[in-house]
């Protein structure tokens, strides 16, 4: 019976042991997995393995910009760890009491050898005769053995507490086993039914690549039989002309007899028609309008009927926390993430990207996207298919990076870039043909650009200053290049990019470096800011693209929170659009209803449905 608190002992010092160090949890650490190491731990092991993957079951690691820091805590983990260490060090003060506990409190020399029964405290003699010598004593084995009962039913019961706990940690690594087992069943079903869609595709492509070719062949066999006829009238025609030149040349005997066979010939081709051209009947390939097939919904579905062993009590949940990359937030139950459709890549041919840092979409539906380091504003449908392209020429052959783009009220485009020399507001028509330009202050870094149509007033955000001590503002341009004002001077920004104009004539802009966002009224007065750093419900890390609903909800590309945000036009939080994205950049609402997002890190654009909400 003594061994089993240590048995009790090592069982829990194992659940709260770091397989890594093999010493209790120090500063625990969530992986996405679900594993859990001491901070440290990971700290050195991804300084040695890159990309980093987890020690158990080898999944691999997307670290937040903060590194292995970044990762979630588990306080519930620290927690025990620390009761624990209490308990073991509590335990061993319990052992070194007997020795002194044998002795007398009163009278250290004596030792406690009697029971009072009515004090109900042990006693020594000297004890017994200074202040119990009237009251009823016996020894203290006597007691120990009368009580020995009632201590053992406490153990048992202890014991059963014990046994508890430990069928509950023994069920939360059956469940962790199970969990693992169905993610690896869901993602083998995922990966089967994408497979399964491409083969329809494929099989799709070879019938119509089938048809195509048999239509073509058909074609080609019209021609052939044509020019075989015509070709033996011409044969006829030639031969009798070359027979009669040549008896005419022979002598008149000759030709007189030829001449009633070359009659005949020519009178027969003089009133037939001329060949007229073959109607072949060529094929046209027409694309269907239709969504990209859905592969399915991943759905967490209601609990089963198999629970995992209940604790004597509840464990408190730990507080939701969002890292990079996490779902977060004030989630509506129920509600699946919007329709999703992406294009592009990295590269230099149409249809791919290298930084498309910019993004509107026209009333017809064409979106067009800056795309930086190619030096060029590309155009696609909201179906993702290739319109075309045009250079941000400056003039002559100089082109700039365009940093950003917007549309003006007559569906020119203005858009806002770096060259070598120079920073410039460059206008172009939807084809690329410069209408009109003007020079910006040089000060290296990024702008946004956005169109007052009701004021016919250009916005270019600016930051100016070091990194230690920026300083940001809003310009306001007539289309001419003429600076009418300067907004948001005295509110504090640092770092405005992205910037948009509401259905009001509010001006919205995203700061990059205090993590918020400024809204002024069209007096261009501050209303209110909106945000602050973090990663919890209605806060940002880092807020990039910006654009406005007909309701004036706002919509903020959360970068660093990798989602994008959806807040009312009061400020209010409302929800998230989309989570787990790749470092969301730009973003703009089509009159339909499709939020268009860029993608700089991976170079695509992604595209939503988000009816029944619709754009200015």
């Amino acid at each position: 019976m003594a061994a089993a608190p240590l048995s009790f002992g090592a069982q829990i010092r194992e659940e709260l042991t770091c397989s890594i160090c093999l010493e209790l949890f120090t500063r625990p650490k969530v992986l996405p997995c679900g594993h859990i190491f001491c901070q440290d731990c990971l700290q050195d092991l991804a300084s040695r393995r890159v990309p980093l993957q987890c020690p158990n079951c080898r999944q691999q690691v997307r670290l937040p910009p903060q590194g292995v820091a970044g990762l979630p805590d588990s306080h519930i983990i620290a927690n025990m760890c620390e009761r624990f260490q209490q308990q073991t060090s509590l335990s061993g003060e319990t052992r070194e009491q007997p020795q002194s506990g044998n002795r007398c409190s009163f009278h250290p020399s004596e030792l406690l050898e009697l029971y009072c029964k009515q004090c109900q405290i042990p006693i020594c003699k000297q004890c017994l005769e200074q202040a119990h010598d009237d009251h009823r004593t016996t020894t203290i084995k006597k007691v120990a053995q009368e009580k020995t009962s009632t201590v053992q039913a406490l153990i048992n019961e202890g014991r059963n507490i014990v046994e508890s706990y430990l069928s509950f940690l023994r069920g939360l690594r059956k469940e962790e086993k199970i969990l693992n087992e169905q993610k690896q069943q869901r993602e083998n079903n995922i990966i089967q039914a994408y497979n399964q869609i491409v083969q329809k595709l494929t099989d799709r492509k070879d019938h119509l690549l089938s048809e195509s070719g048999e239509n073509h062949t058909q074609n080609l066999d019209r021609i052939q039989t044509e020019r075989d006829r015509v070709l033996a009238d011409i044969n006829k025609l030639s031969a009798a002309c070359d027979r009669a030149e040549q008896e005419l040349q022979q002598g008149w005997v000759e030709i007189l007899s030829q001449q009633t066979a070359l009659t005949e010939v020519v009178g027969k081709y003089r009133g037939k028609a001329a060949p007229t051209p073959v109607q072949t009947q060529p094929a046209v390939f027409q694309p269907t309008d239709t969504a990209v097939p859905v592969l399915g919904h991943v759905m967490v579905q209601s609990l089963q009927s198999a629970p995992i062993p209940a604790a004597p009590a509840p464990i408190p949940a730990a507080p939701a926390s969002r890292g990079r990359g996490h779902h977060h937030g004030n989630e509506i139950q129920g509600e699946h993430q919007p329709q999703k459709m992406s294009f592009g890549g990295t590269g230099s041919e149409t249809g791919q990207f290298r930084g498309p840092f910019g993004v509107t979409v026209s009333d017809e539906g064409e979106v067009f996207v800056a795309d930086r380091e190619n030096k060029r504003i590309q155009v696609f449908t909201l179906q993702g298919t290739f319109v075309r392209q045009f250079p941000t020429v400056v003039s002559g052959e100089e082109k700039m990076r365009p940093n950003d783009v917007a549309m003006d009220g007559e569906g020119n485009l203005w858009v806002v870039g770096r060259a070598q020399s120079a920073e410039f507001a460059v206008q172009y028509n939807k084809h690329g043909r410069v209408l009109r330009k003007f020079d910006l202050q040089q000060t290296g870094w990024m702008r946004g650009v956005a169109v007052d149509t009701r004021r016919n007033r250009i916005l270019i955000t600016q930051i100016t200053g070091d990194r230690d001590n920026k300083h940001g503002e809003v310009q306001v341009f007539r289309p001419d290049g003429t600076l009418v004002r300067t907004v948001g001077q005295q509110q504090g920004m640092e770092g405005p990019w992205y910037i948009t104009v509401d259905g009001e004539g509010n001006i919205l802009v995203a700061d990059i470096w205090t993590d918020c966002v400024f809204v002024y009224n069209e007096y261009e007065q501050l209303l209110f800011q909106l945000g602050d750093k973090g990663s919890g419900e209605g806060q940002l890390d880092h807020p990039h693209g910006i654009c406005t609903n007909r309701a004036g909800n706002i919509i903020v590309a959360d970068w660093g929170n990798s989602c994008v945000e959806m807040f009312d036009k009061t400020g209010k939080f409302l929800k998230h659009i989309a989570t787990d994205m790749e470092e969301p950049w730009a973003v703009a609402m089509a009159r339909d209803g499709q939020l268009v997002v860029t993608h700089c890190r991976i170079d695509s654009v992604s595209i939503f449905q988000l009816n029944p909400l619709k754009c200015h």
